[in-house]
């Protein structure tokens, strides 16, 4: 979780400094850039859900099983 939190300062001040760029320069490419940021923080964040119910669930109930 610690990763994740990191993970997520770090988009948060990616996305306000290419916001700022983009304010000052009205260049399309940092908009793109920060949509792109955007996908990927939310497949990472998929990403993670699915680990999280994997380790919780899935691997919980195996053990019982055994």
């Amino acid at each position: 979780m610690l990763i994740m939190r990191l993970l997520m300062v770090v988009a948060a001040l990616l996305l306000v400094m290419l916001g700022g760029m983009y304010i000052f320069t009205r260049r399309q490419r940092y908009l793109r850039m920060a949509w792109q940021v955007v996908r990927f923080m939310v497949l990472l964040a998929l990403v993670f859900a699915l680990l999280f119910v994997l380790e919780r669930y899935v691997l919980v109930a195996w053990r019982v099983f055994l």
